[in-house]
């Protein structure tokens, strides 16, 4: 009685304020794996089946214990009791899911209401005539087969792929439940429903002085048997404060019965925060529909507002340059034992972490993601690029509808999030006209939300005609005209657990099974020289930064942002390509990044980095390497100098021979006249003496939900507290309270995944504890051989569900975040070379223009024996430095002459890279220059490359070029500022 007078409060008290209420569909519901007969129907006994509290995937203890290939697949059955007041007789329910694996297929008290079958995209129905005041019944049969096919064609789905595309199946999102009026905004929900719901958008743009005009767009549907006349009024709120922005509203309407119209409402606003990078700047915007002066419908949308260029080869966020950096990451953002399905808090805490690494952009992989980390970046202000459906090629008939349908319905659920800035349409280059079908889509849904719509590769200005971004995967691609930046750089793979050659358990580096018969020391790092990897890929990019001409690198992205429970090449049956692990502890390339990272273009927060640790076996001597954006560092140990240098490589400071003692070894970072910018210290633990718990939770404690978790950190630390980074002690935990264990991962059988006993690495290792529905006390151990244990208490509270129906939203209590503050005002860059632009060209064989047109699809190629190339530059210019990608660039090496009018300015044998190369030259002021191949071009015709399955993506077209052609892709010439 108590649970039925809590729900018909709520309900009375929400319709009396907007006659809208919106549910929290997670709690109650029942879940079996199988196939039962009849599991439909309201009568069959599911008391046996076992009490969940979405979002749940069935086979959620497969996330990293198996292999991506072994994940289990099948049936499973979702079942819940709901109920719901006498008033749902004469009003409208929908039902919404944020997702299903793979295809989901809904009753509602015995009769069918329809099937979802893609796998990616939100859905919903219209269940307002299988409903009942009182109890009710759904059941969801769920399909996540590897080979399910579409009913209606039989045809696959083209993400429904073993490689990436990890399989937690069932219901592993959330659901809510709409009740409103027959006169309402629709939901943006358009496969089943066929609606677009609410779009928010602003326009005219005074960064400066924070003015903007915002316009609100309804889709309003009328349902009752009569014409409504209606009012449509708007009002803006910070959502992190509450205060009133703005209030508008649109002449009163005519809607007739059975029609939906569109109403609109805009009007200039002042005073308004604008979303950024790091600044989540977030709006809740009102929209309500009211009949004679009373509100019958009201939707609260969440967004922010942010102005965005794609121009120049550059992107710009509020006016200011930004080059993007982060993290090709998979949308499944999986963590062990659980897969996607964390709490809200727990997704802004993983996402921030990319954040604090000073990343700026996201670009999921291969399908979209669920809502859940979208309103994350939302909220931590972090930009992202959305796909919707794809894998690794074009294709036609059916597979490209369905990816067109996922497209679409993709851009209508997230139009309104500000984090959103690219769509891409393939994760392989698309067709001109299939590129257009996308525009068309963002065009018809969002033309007003600043989103930038392209694909991988789309090198070809026929291609950028249509695009409006692109790079490929592996290699630096630049352009005067579309941002171009890099979809998947750095693809080598470390774990945690191996700081260096010289620390416990003293794995050598590269050391691991070989990957497709080949070698695999890439896939087998130590913490150390992945990070240097790291560092040294970036490097490439960040050489052609916005202000180093007129051609620029866009940037990149990292693949992959947390280890991963995807293909993988290394030692384990998981991908270790992640800055941070799969339980979001950092390695050391979080800190390499965090240091390259820290500025929109050019570094604006001088830092530094030791890599590594500082508890080493007596005798041991070593090098130091520090990661630095500084000019100059200065080693210390124990306050005794060891020695100041500059880099040996970008970003990259060595101190070699150090030997060991006991204490502090700190770095200074100076600038080019000594003062002091950044420090970084390692000091000396002593001997393991005590284990240490720390958690973190929801920010209002740990909710008794059943879907809570709590994120519990386990240290090694010595009889001061400090952790030992050597220690690898295994530790038993016991639990106890109205808790589940789910445990965490390591190296060792099984992953150590849903363990009770595991062993920290680098000292240091983290769990995760999921409430149950029952408030309470709950108490964790740890204990290990030798060691103090160490009790951690948590307190879960209770969370009101009456009927199977929340009022608390699943995210609630977490709020939106600025760690960046907002955009700044002065530039992101400095000048640091300028391009002279090409007049004309000749060569004694081909296509000599090709080798400047700004177009890396093209190369100029000369016959055997005709490697020369002459230039003309616009103007006479003392030259500084040449700029080349030439044919074959990651394997071939040419020996060159370069003279400016005759005089020779750089001679010898170009360096292998992954794009483009530079060579300083003698300053000689000209206007003629020639290149000229003075030998046989050096290196393999072709690589055999293990990291990608078709070789096609990593072809430079070293096989098509004999040895005695020269190949130039682009041409650039610059002189200093």
């Amino acid at each position: 009685m108590k649970h039925l007078l809590l729900i018909a409060t709520l309900l009375a008290t929400t319709q009396a304020q907007a006659a809208r209420d919106t549910y929290n569909f997670n709690p109650g519901w029942r879940l079996h794996v199988g196939d039962p007969a009849g599991a439909e129907s309201p009568a069959f006994d599911d008391a046996t089946w076992k009490p969940v509290t979405l979002p749940r995937a069935w086979n959620e203890d497969d996330a990293f214990a198996r292999d991506i290939v072994d994940h289990s697949t099948g049936i499973a059955w979702y079942r819940k009791r709901f109920t719901l007041p006498a008033n749902v007789a004469h009003r409208k329910v929908f039902i919404e899911f944020e997702g299903a694996r793979q295809a989901a297929e809904v009753w509602i008290n015995g009769q069918r209401v329809g099937l979802h079958e893609n796998g990616v995209t939100a859905f919903g129905f219209d269940i307002s005539a299988e409903i009942k005041p009182g109890d009710n019944v759904i059941a969801v049969r769920t399909d996540n087969r590897w080979d399910y096919r579409e009913r209606a064609t039989n045809q696959r789905y083209q993400w429904a792929d073993r490689n990436f595309n990890a399989n937690y199946g069932g219901l592993p999102k959330n659901l809510r439940l709409h009740i409103t009026d027959k006169l309402y905004q629709t939901l943006p929900l358009f496969s089943n429903l066929r609606t677009t719901g609410v779009y928010i958008h602003a326009a005219d743009f005074d960064i400066k002085a924070g003015k903007a005009t915002v316009t609100a767009e309804s889709q309003v549907r009328n349902e009752h048997h009569r014409t409504r006349r209606f009012g449509y009024t708007v009002t803006l709120r910070d959502a992190a404060t509450g205060k009133l922005a703005a209030t508008f509203q649109a002449p009163t309407q005519t809607v007739l019965p059975g029609a939906t119209t569109t109403v609109k409402a805009q009007a200039p606003v002042t005073g308004l925060q604008f979303w950024s990078w790091g600044h989540g700047a977030l709006y809740d915007v009102q929209t309500t529909l009211t009949v004679d002066g009373k509100p019958t419908d009201t939707v609260t949308t969440r967004t922010g507002f942010r102005q965005t260029e794609f121009a120049n080869g550059m992107v710009k966020l509020n006016g200011r340059v930004i080059q993007l950096k982060g993290y090709a990451q998979r949308t499944s953002n999986e963590w062990p034992a659980i897969g996607l399905s964390v709490p809200a808090w727990l997704s802004d805490y993983s996402n921030g972490q990319m954040l604090a690494s000073n990343a700026n952009l996201v670009r999921w992989m291969h399908t979209a993601p669920w809502k859940q980390d979208v309103d994350s970046l939302d909220r931590i202000g972090f930009l992202q690029a959305l796909p919707a459906g794809d894998s690794e090629a074009d294709v036609t008939g059916r597979r490209w509808e369905q990816r067109m349908e996922a497209m679409r319905d993709a851009v209508i659920y997230f139009r309104n999030s500000p984090s959103i800035v690219m769509y891409e349409a393939g994760n392989r280059g698309v067709s001109a006209e299939h590129m257009a079908e996308v525009r068309s889509i963002r065009d018809r849904f969002d033309p007003h939300g600043g989103r930038a719509a392209g694909s991988r590769e789309m090198f070809a200005k026929a291609l950028q005609d249509v695009a409006e971004y692109g790079g490929e995967m592996l290699y630096i691609n630049k352009s005067a005209r579309r941002p171009m930046w890099a979809m998947e750089y750095s693809r080598d793979e470390g774990a945690r657990k191996f700081w260096d050659e010289l620390s416990p358990p003293f794995h050598k580096n590269g050391d691991g099974p070989p990957h497709k018969g080949q070698p695999a020391p890439s896939y087998n790092h130590n913490q150390d020289s992945h990070a240097l990897e790291n560092v040294r890929r970036w490097v490439d990019y960040w050489r052609e930064r916005p202000g180093t001409g007129t051609r620029v690198s866009s940037g990149g992205v990292n693949i992959i942002f947390s280890d991963s429970n995807t293909h993988h090449r290394g030692a384990e049956n998981y991908r270790r390509s992640g800055e941070v692990d799969a339980m979001r502890i950092p390695k050391d390339g979080f800190f390499a990044h965090q240091v390259m990272w820290d500025g929109w273009v050019d570094v604006e927060r001088p830092r530094a980095h030791i890599l590594g640790h500082w508890n080493y076996a007596a005798g041991t001597v070593k090098a130091v390497t520090v990661i630095s954006s500084a000019q100059r560092v200065q080693l210390t140990l124990n306050g005794k100098p060891l020695g100041t240098t500059e880099a040996s490589e970008p970003f990259v400071f060595r101190f070699d021979n150090v030997a060991f003692e006991p204490g502090e070894l700190r770095v200074i970072a100076m600038d080019k006249d000594g003062r002091k910018l950044a420090e970084d210290v390692r000091t000396t633990a002593g001997a393991p003496a005590a284990l240490k718990l720390s958690a973190q939770t929801h920010p209002q404690g740990m909710q008794a939900d059943g879907a809570d978790l709590a994120l519990v950190q386990v240290e090694v630390v010595d009889a001061q507290g400090r952790r030992n980074p050597i220690a690898l002690d295994t530790v038993k935990f016991s639990l106890d309270g109205p808790a589940e264990w789910r445990g965490g991962i390591a190296q060792g059988p099984g992953n150590f995944v849903l363990s009770r006993e595991l062993p920290v690495e680098g000292g240091v290792n983290r769990v995760l504890v999921r409430s149950t529905t029952e408030a309470g006390v709950i108490r964790l151990r740890a204990e290990a051989q030798g060691l103090a244990p160490a009790v951690l208490e948590l307190r879960s509270t209770a969370v009101a569900v009456s009927g199977g129906l929340s009022p608390r939203a699943a995210d609630a209590g977490v709020a939106p975040t600025s760690t960046r503050g907002p955009t700044p005002a002065t530039p992101s860059f400095a000048v640091s070379r300028i391009a002279v632009p090409v007049a004309s060209a000749e060569a004694a064989s081909g296509d000599a223009a090709k080798a400047f047109d700004d177009d890396e699809s093209t190369s100029w190629v000369s016959e055997a024996g005709q490697g020369q190339l002459r230039l003309r530059l616009a103007e006479p210019a003392t030259l500084s430095e040449i700029t080349l990608k030439l044919g074959g660039w990651r394997e071939r090496q040419y020996p060159l002459r370069i003279a400016i009018d005759g005089t020779e300015v750089w001679r010898g044998l170009t360096p292998r890279s992954l794009g483009y190369v530079t060579l300083p030259l003698l300053p000689q002021r000209g206007q003629n220059v020639t290149i000229e191949l003075t030998g046989d071009a050096q290196g393999g015709a072709a690589t055999a490359n293990t990291e990608v399955a078709n070789q096609k993506i990593v072809d430079t077209g070293a096989a098509s070029l004999g040895r005695g052609v020269l190949s130039i892709v682009e041409a650039e010439f610059y002189r200093k500022p």
